[in-house]
């Protein structure tokens, strides 16, 4: 049985949009390019300086042997949910780096306290579990850049 297909928005204006043959259709994401978000986000937990439980939390709790399997490049699938989450931790690392000029100011952001998240950091936000809670911060970070 095939998973279900992961789409990816093509264009900025077209959320909602994925009637085949519009200019809007939202491609599907590939194995491969799920595969190559899983390696670097990987890159990213270590910038961030997370621990495996937290990595795994972010990734969307896979089993321990699933993410050793993964850690070591052994990618067979990636489930929806954690395509997903890729997605967002991607435009997580994009927005950090538009917002800092020294990518060091970004990785450390993340552990910050912020007033945004009740004086918590948004890796505290994140690791609550629920795949909303990483996309409430790609979505804070996208709306701090949207006036650029």
């Amino acid at each position: 049985m095939q998973p279900p297909a992961i789409v990816r928005q093509t264009d900025p204006a077209s959320m909602g949009s994925t009637a085949p043959g519009s200019a809007h259709y939202a491609d599907p994401v590939s194995q491969e390019e799920a595969a190559a978000m899983l390696r670097a986000s990987f890159n990213l937990f270590t910038r961030w300086q997370l621990d495996a439980q937290q990595s795994r939390r972010l990734l969307g709790s896979p089993s321990e042997r699933t993410f050793q399997r993964w850690k070591a490049g052994d990618i067979a699938s990636i489930p929806h949910d954690t395509v997903c989450r890729l997605g967002d931790l991607m435009g997580i690392h994009k927005a950090l780096r538009y917002l800092f000029t020294d990518p060091q100011r970004g990785y450390d952001w993340i552990r910050k306290p912020s007033p945004a998240f009740g004086g918590r950091s948004a890796l505290d936000r994140m690791l609550q579990g629920a795949p909303t809670d990483v996309a409430a911060i790609r979505g804070y970070l996208d709306a701090e850049r949207a006036g650029w």
